[in-house]
């Protein structure tokens, strides 16, 4: 039984259509929220091993506002790019063909390896108005306070592309490891938000195309951070991050607001990595404050 979500009676008053489009010969399924004629449109990039769903707490907050969230490829229900290997460098020509086509010049919106994705897409010359940045990933993931937890998470997504195939796969989807991936994550005490929590990474968390393309993601989530594409950003930046993010440090996260030519820090009290979920509203009302 899947747990309510404390955000569903929000989202069901706004608009949403299903569509699809050709990128880079694959096909990219994209979900599309809010009013058609709004004044603001945000091109929403989702974290490692999540999909559109995962932003939807946000959506949610920001009525009036019009969303373009596509799942990225060989993630939820777009299919994997034929014939490329699935690193930062595909990634970011994805993204940059996908929003020439459906967002052009939009606000837009990373969060977590999603961050990583739009801001070095932002710094290659894909046309943004604004970038914001939802816990971003602001240091190598090996630097920090989970670093063991990190080596541990490489050798898993190592062992599960190495062993038969069958096996490998059932190593990734496993739901008890998916439950230890989500218990270290959380951080609010909240019974019901918990439950929310969990059964979202329970039902969205294996929803890859194959675990060759989680590999790939991972290697490159795990190789990139958004220091590489911070100085290269001319457009102005929001950067949300947790005072309690075990991916990267609070520390780690006003170092790299002063790497951006044009950036604020909004920090966000007692929450960890999953910002998206646990505290939507003052996410929502920081990005209500910077796009004003």
């Amino acid at each position: 039984m899947s747990a309510p979500s404390p955000y569903a009676a929000q989202l069901a008053t706004i608009p949403v259509q299903r569509r699809e489009t050709q990128v880079l010969g694959g096909t990219t399924a994209y979900w599309v929220y809010g009013p058609p004629d709004a004044e603001v449109t945000v091109l929403a990039v989702h974290g490692f091993r999540g999909e559109h769903h995962g932003l939807e707490p946000i959506v949610a907050q920001l009525p009036g506002l019009r969303f373009v969230s596509p799942d990225l490829p060989g993630f939820g229900e777009t299919a994997p790019l034929p014939g490329r290997a699935h690193d930062l460098d595909a990634y970011v020509e994805w993204l940059t063909v996908f929003a020439a086509a459906e967002a052009p010049t939009a606000v837009v919106l990373g969060h977590s390896f999603g961050s990583v994705v739009a801001s070095a897409a932002v710094g290659q010359g894909l046309p943004a108005s604004r970038l914001i940045l939802v816990n971003p990933i602001g240091a190598p993931a090996l630097s920090g306070p989970r670093g063991v937890f990190t080596r541990l998470a490489i050798f898993y997504y190592w062992l599960g592309a190495r062993l038969p195939a069958r096996m490998g796969d059932a190593l990734l989807r496993n739901r008890l490891v998916v439950r230890v991936m989500s218990l270290a994550m959380v951080k609010t005490k909240d019974a019901a938000l918990r439950r929310f929590v969990h059964d979202q990474h329970d039902t969205y968390f294996s929803r890859f195309a194959d675990r060759d393309v989680l590999h790939d993601a991972f290697v490159t989530s795990v190789s990139h951070d958004v220091r590489e594409s911070a100085p290269r950003i001319a457009v102005p930046t929001l950067l949300i991050a947790a005072q309690r993010d075990d991916i990267t440090p609070i520390e780690k996260e006003r170092e790299l607001a002063t790497l951006f030519p044009d950036a604020e820090l909004v920090e966000i009290p007692d929450v960890g990595h999953l910002i998206h979920y646990e505290t939507p509203q003052p996410a929502a009302a920081a990005i209500r404050a910077f796009l004003a």
